[in-house]
């Protein structure tokens, strides 16, 4: 598999895979655990931690699991390069293929197993999930033998990150809905969301003291003799990136009072397979901790990837949001009206790829690198847009029957 293939949480062009990236459960799991988190985790302000490589004889290890634990025989492991968050394995055993995800040290188990518990209630409420394998002690995640790992089916389709069509856009719109009018339901919905206010009184002065950090260390490589070309696309960046931020503060008090709920939380194109038209599943449910319902819907109306490489990206946003619409028509017109702000703001207050590639890089800091500088171009074209966007979801809400 080429070095660019996608991650996690992001990618930069078309990559036909068949596979399934983990974090979706389907109804019929008999190991569904309860939807709660045992400690909350910043996933919607913070990167999805790093993990290290794969350990030396880390694949006999999984194939010792999978036999014993699961009762997949023969099993032949073919390392997969997506994913920043976990070490994930196609495995082609003696009756079946599937799709496997190594667990780092560190990872908090008992919110990963309430985020499959997430994906198994969105499948029944009709979103396309896919089936994780419990083992045969019914565990989601198995990790008695020293290494936790989930089993899950090899689902069919591609993750597509270049330029969907109104097709998939309409097919992401609903899955969303449905996702956000399933977990509304939840007592975790109604409860306090702690997230909600940090990024409300976000501090622009670490911001800026962390986008200086960054500046430095350039600056240093650059005396050192050196730099490479990111290093000048960084510094070009970092710089625009610190002219703009002082713009936040007066984006965030202009937002009204929006709604928090559990959601996906990682809902964007690398996050769902598509065959052909179809979308075949939602992936990597992150574990239930509340937080806008605008951040999930304007990661995808607006993703970096299509602002900043589709010129009818506002189109690409009108047809996913009605189509949200229409499968959450509950859902109130603020938190639709601010979801592009939500997604600038989100944007503006990231430096998500860059600070990795200067301070602790990735498994795959090529695609991050890359990505900051998507993220970086949609930053700008979005808060060029401001009023286009604005004016795009206010027509969206102005009919009698949103709310």
């Amino acid at each position: 598999m080429p070095r660019s293939a996608l991650t996690a949480t992001h990618a930069a062009a078309v990559q036909p895979l068949t596979w399934l990236a983990g974090g979706a459960a389907s109804p019929a799991s008999t190991a569904t655990p309860p939807l709660t988190c045992a400690s909350a985790r910043m996933r919607h302000l913070k990167e999805i931690p790093q993990v290290p490589e794969t350990a030396t004889g880390a694949d006999d290890r999984l194939i010792t699991v999978l036999a014993q634990r699961y009762g997949l025989e023969h099993c032949q492991l073919t390392q997969l390069l997506i994913g920043q968050g976990t070490i994930n394995f196609h495995a082609s055993c003696a009756d079946r293929e599937v799709f496997v995800k190594n667990y780092p040290g560190n990872a908090d188990l008992p919110g990963e197993r309430a985020a499959i518990g997430l994906s198994a209630l969105a499948g029944r409420h009709g979103v396309a999930v896919a089936r994780v394998l419990p083992s045969r002690g019914g565990e989601v995640i198995e990790a008695s033998a020293g290494i936790a790992v989930s089993v899950w089916e090899w689902m069919p389709g591609r993750v597509i990150t270049g330029k969907l069509t109104p097709a998939h856009h309409e097919q992401a719109g609903t899955a969303l809905g449905r996702i956000h009018a399933a977990f509304a339901e939840l007592p975790a919905s109604t409860g306090s969301a702690p997230q909600v206010t940090e990024w409300r009184t976000a501090s622009v002065g670490e911001l800026s003291a962390a986008i200086s950090q960054l500046l430095t260390i350039i600056e240093q490589r650059a005396a050192r003799g050196d730099s490479g070309t990111f290093d000048t696309e960084a510094a070009r960046t970092l710089t625009e990136r610190l002219g703009d931020i002082g713009l936040i503060p007066g984006l965030l008090a202009e937002l009204p009072e929006l709604t928090a709920q559990i959601l996906h939380g990682d809902y964007s194109p690398v996050n769902l397979l598509f065959d052909g038209e179809r979308l075949s599943a939602v992936l990597d449910f992150r574990p239930p901790d509340p937080f806008l319902i605008s951040y999930d819907l304007g990661r995808m109306a607006f993703y970096p990837n299509t602002v900043a490489r589709d010129p009818g990206w506002m189109s690409a946003a009108r047809t996913m949001i009605t189509a949200y619409q229409d499968a959450n028509p509950g859902v109130p017109a603020a938190d639709i009206r601010a979801c592009a702000r939500v997604a600038l703001l989100q944007l503006l207050g990231s430096l998500y790829g860059v600070r990795q590639h200067y301070l602790k890089p990735g498994l795959f800091q090529d695609d991050l690198d890359e990505f900051w500088l998507l993220r970086h171009r949609a930053a700008g074209i979005l808060l060029s847009h401001l009023a286009d966007t604005d004016a795009l979801l206010h027509a969206l809400t102005a009919t009698p029957t949103r709310h």
